[in-house]
């Protein structure tokens, strides 16, 4: 599964889903329970537009989740529509992807 968080530096989540110009592209291994750095993908953002969120999309389209520190509604809809799951946390890179894989992994092994 890929994965991309939206960072400024590799090192932090720190960017809203709309003005993600910088985005860190990671593969996780379930068998292997490993993640992987694949490469650093830039979008250009137009500072003045509000919503660039196709742009966004289109750069990360291989993703099935975005991490990023925000997203509003109109993102949501748009990545929904791609396919793309948005998460909203912030934090340490590292500490944030295995955050959201740990919690997959639980809700994988819940019994109903």
């Amino acid at each position: 599964m890929r994965i991309a968080v939206a960072s400024t530096d590799g090192k932090n989540v720190d960017l809203h889903f709309g003005k993600a110009n910088s985005l860190y592209v990671y593969e996780y291994d379930e068998e292997k329970d490993e993640l992987k750095f694949i490469d650093q993908r830039t979008v250009e953002i137009e500072v003045d537009m509000k919503h660039q969120n196709p742009k966004i999309i289109k750069a990360i389209e291989d993703c099935k989740v975005c991490i990023c520190e925000q997203f509003g509604p109109k993102a949501a809809i748009y990545a929904e529509d791609a396919g793309l799951k948005l998460v909203s946390d912030e934090g340490a890179v590292e500490e944030v992807l295995r955050k959201y894989i740990d919690h997959v992994n639980f809700m994988k092994n819940i019994k109903i």
